[in-house]
C-alpha cells in the first residue's frame, strides 16, 4: 500500500495543522504496520518543526508553492506524474483540485469557519468552504480528531457519519518525560524566576485572550504578585488589540512570542497551570500537551475540549470573566487540587500517543483503499 500525503501546510506559517502534519507523518513513517509513505509536494526529510518557517530553503519552498497555486488557478487536478505509485491521496485544504482517479481522504481539523466565522479572515472562511465542497464531500473516507468534530461535520456539512473515522491526535514524546533541567532551562531562557500561569497558542480572537487578561487582572493582588501570566505563541489574525493591551502595561503579564518546539515541554511542565479558555477547538493541542507534562489545566468546554480533557481539568464559562477568574484562583490556591489534576492529566494523556494515532491511521488508509 502506498499513500501520498499533501504536506503543503508544512511549507507555510501555521500552528495546529502544521503541528499535526509534522508529527503525524513522522509517526506514520516509523510505524511497523505501515505501508509506503510519500509526501507531496516532493518533500523528502521532514527536518525539524518550525511553525514560522518552511523546512526547505527559499527556492525549494517558493517553487513548490508556485506549483500548488498554478494547479489551483488553472483548475487542473493533480495528475499521475505527481502521484508516483500512490493509489491514495490524503488532501490538505491547500489543494483545490485533488486527483480524480485515486482514492481520496482528508482530515477535518475543526469547523471554526462555520461555528465562529467572525474569528477568521473572510479568505479563510471562503477557502474552507471550497475545501468542504471539493474535497470533504467527495472523499472516500475522512479523519476527525474528536467525536465532537465528527458530529459537527455531520450536522453542519451534511456528511455521512459512516464516512468519518475518529482518530485522536498525539502529543510529542518530549512532553511525557520532561526533566527538572528542561524546566530550569526554559525558566532561565525566558527569564521566569516566579511561578507562572501559561497560555500556549496564537494571539487571535478565537483564543479568548481579552477575557483571560481581564480575569488575570481581577485576581487577588497577592496572587498576581506571586504568579505571572505568560503568553506563548505567535501573532495571529487581529492580534493588535491584545498586543496593544500588553504593550500598554499590564502588571504581571508577559508575551514571549513564538516559542520553538524544543522549549515548549520545559516551559509547559514548569507552569503552575495551563490556562486555555478558547471559544472553540477541534482538538486542543495545548491542553493535551499540558496533561502529558503533568501540568494542571483550566480550560473551556467549547468544541472538543471537554472530550479531550475529560475529568482531568477545571472548566470555565468562556464568555464569563468572573468564571475564568474563579477557576484560576481555585487552582492557584490549592496545591492538593493541582496535584490531583496533574495526576489525572498524565493518565488521560496516554490516549494521545502519536504511535497509537499512526497505527490507527494505517488501518484507516487500508479501509479507504478497500
Amino acid at each position: 500500500m502506498s499513500v501520498l500525503i499533501d504536506c503543503t501546510p508544512l511549507l507555510m506559517r501555521s500552528a495546529g495543522v502544521k503541528n499535526y502534519l509534522y508529527y503525524w507523518c513522522r509517526a506514520l513513517g516509523r510505524c511497523d504496520s505501515g505501508g509506503d509513505l510519500e509526501l507531496f509536494p516532493f518533500l523528502g526529510d521532514l527536518g525539524g518543526l518550525d511553525h514560522e518557517r518552511s523546512p526547505l530553503g527559499l527556492g525549494g519552498t517558493l517553487g513548490r508553492l508556485a506549483l500548488v497555486q498554478l494547479l489551483n488557478r488553472t483548475r487542473i487536478p493533480l495528475a499521475d506524474p505527481w502521484l508516483g505509485k500512490a493509489r491514495l491521496f490524503h488532501c490538505s485544504n491547500q489543494v483545490r483540485y485533488p486527483p480524480r482517479h485515486q482514492k481520496l481522504t482528508a482530515t477535518i481539523h475543526d469547523l471554526t469557519s462555520w461555528v465562529l466565522p467572525e474569528c477568521h479572515k473572510a479568505s479563510t472562511v471562503a477557502a474552507d468552504r471550497i475545501f468542504s465542497e471539493r474535497v470533504l464531500k467527495r472523499a472516500d473516507l475522512l479523519i476527525a480528531p474528536s467525536e465532537n468534530t465528527r458530529q459537527d461535520a455531520v450536522r453542519i456539512l451534511g456528511l455521512r457519519p459512516e464516512s468519518i473515522e475518529v482518530i485522536l491526535h498525539g502529543v510529542p514524546e518530549e512532553f511525557f518525560s520532561v526533566s527538572q533541567s528542561d524546566m530550569a532551562r526554559a525558566a532561565e531562557r525566558y527569564r521566569l524566576p516566579k511561578p507562572y500561569l501559561l497560555f500556549v497558542g496564537s494571539i487571535e480572537p478565537r483564543k479568548n485572550l481579552d477575557r483571560l487578561l481581564d480575569a488575570y487582572a481581577g485576581l487577588r493582588p497577592t496572587l498576581r504578585e506571586e504568579f505571572e501570566l505568560v503568553l506563548a505563541g505567535p501573532r495571529g489574525w487581529r492580534y493588535h488589540a491584545v498586543a496593544g493591551r500588553i504593550a500598554g502595561g499590564l502588571p504581571g503579564v508577559r508575551h514571549l512570542g513564538y516559542v520553538p518546539e524544543a522549549d515548549l515541554p520545559g516551559l509547559t511542565a514548569g507552569a503552575a497551570a495551563c490556562v486555555y479558555p478558547s471559544l472553540y477547538e477541534g482538538f486542543g493541542f495545548p491542553v493535551a500537551q499540558a496533561m502529558a507534562a503533568g501540568t494542571p489545566v483550566v480550560t473551556s468546554p467549547a468544541g472538543s475540549l471537554r472530550e479531550i480533557a475529560g475529568e482531568s481539568a477545571l472548566y470555565v464559562d468562556p464568555l464569563s470573566v468572573s468564571s475564568i477568574r474563579a477557576e484560576i484562583e481555585r487552582v492557584l490556591c490549592s496545591s492538593h487540587l493541582r496535584d490531583e489534576l496533574a495526576a489525572g492529566g498524565r493518565r488521560r494523556a496516554e490516549l494521545f500517543r502519536w504511535s497509537r494515532c499512526a497505527r490507527l491511521s494505517w488501518d484507516f488508509f487500508r479501509k479507504a483503499q478497500g
